[in-house]
């Protein structure tokens, strides 16, 4: 399973049991939107702060790669 998978997977179980939470608990309909939208804007920045930490760890990887493949160019 890739790192993606793993973290969209995660995000979803929170979101999931962030908005069944808030649907049981005792609250005016009013406020559960609220809450509920509230969620979502946390659970979108957090998704999105994830893929920006992966986004950021593949490119060094292919930094990584390339520095490698020229070595290996330059001694062959």
């Amino acid at each position: 399973m890739t790192t993606g998978k793993i973290v969209l997977s995660i995000a979803a179980g929170v979101a999931a049991g962030a908005i069944l939470g808030i649907l049981f608990a005792p609250a005016k309909g009013v406020d559960t939107r609220k809450k509920i939208v509230q969620k979502r804007d946390e659970a979108i920045d957090n998704i999105n702060e994830m893929l920006e930490n992966v986004t950021g760890k593949l490119e060094a990887v292919k930094k990584q790669a390339a520095r490698m493949v020229e070595n290996g160019l330059a001694k062959v």
